[in-house]
């Protein structure tokens, strides 16, 4: 695939053979950018862990100061006297067996499903449709909880959920370009702290392997993983 104009320039003024750090790149991210759409800015970070080991696959939560940018599609499954808290909290979603079979029928329009203890049972059948969309409700990511309202007011304030993939990486949105390159720092901080946090006793050698910052369409920004840790 050939190069546009913009992207040939892009990759010019990104030095591939340093590392930069956080305030370096979330600037360099903005001035590359290629997009005349508010594009989304992404961290992908390769740890040390061998995601087939259970005891080293990292998953978490962490709540962005200041958000996404991206307003995020929210579905509560629940019983009839978790309805309206789900809803006054600002839920786009709620109810149960409608729900399950409009997902069943191949429906996915939502980025996030929250679900009730007690419902669980019900959603388990839909493992195969939403497991490899990262969409299956989980206490772990705090998306299984009887405090819905609590759970539904999180991911709307810029709660995101983070997963190591198979091959070691973890890919998270930490904004969008016309966010400050302030914001998009500290949202990186925020993100990368967590993730150090749940480092496995189990992982050996280098936890932080590489570290790289890109908005949609631009080339990668490769980051001081050494200025992380600290």
């Amino acid at each position: 695939m050939s190069l546009t104009k913009k992207r040939k320039v892009a990759n010019t003024k990104v030095d591939k053979a340093k590392f930069y750090s956080l305030k370096e790149a979330a600037s360099l991210v903005k001035e590359i950018n290629c997009t005349k759409f508010d594009s989304s800015v992404d961290l992908h970070i390769r740890l040390g862990v061998d995601p087939k080991k259970a005891d080293q696959q990292v998953r978490g939560t962490v709540s962005l100061p200041h958000g996404t940018g991206k307003t995020k599609k929210v579905l509560v499954l629940c019983t009839p006297d978790k309805e309206a808290a789900a809803n006054e909290a600002g839920a786009d979603y709620v109810g149960l067996d409608e729900f399950i079979a409009k997902i069943e029928g191949g429906w996915v329009d939502i980025d996030v499903i929250i679900a009730t203890p007690a419902v669980m049972p019900k959603i388990g059948k839909l493992g195969k449709v939403l497991g490899p969309r990262n969409l299956m409700p989980n206490p772990k990511t705090g998306t299984v909880t009887n405090d819905v309202a609590a759970a539904v007011n999180e991911v709307k304030g810029g709660k995101i959920a983070f997963k190591v993939d198979k091959t070691g990486i973890v890919h998270a949105s930490i904004g969008r370009i016309s966010f400050s390159p302030e914001k998009l720092a500290e949202n990186s901080t925020e993100l990368i702290n967590a993730i150090i946090k749940l480092k496995p006793s189990t992982a050996k050698g280098t936890y932080l392997k590489g570290a790289s910052m890109a908005s949609t369409m631009s080339p990668g920004i490769a980051l001081d993983t050494k200025s992380l840790m600290n």
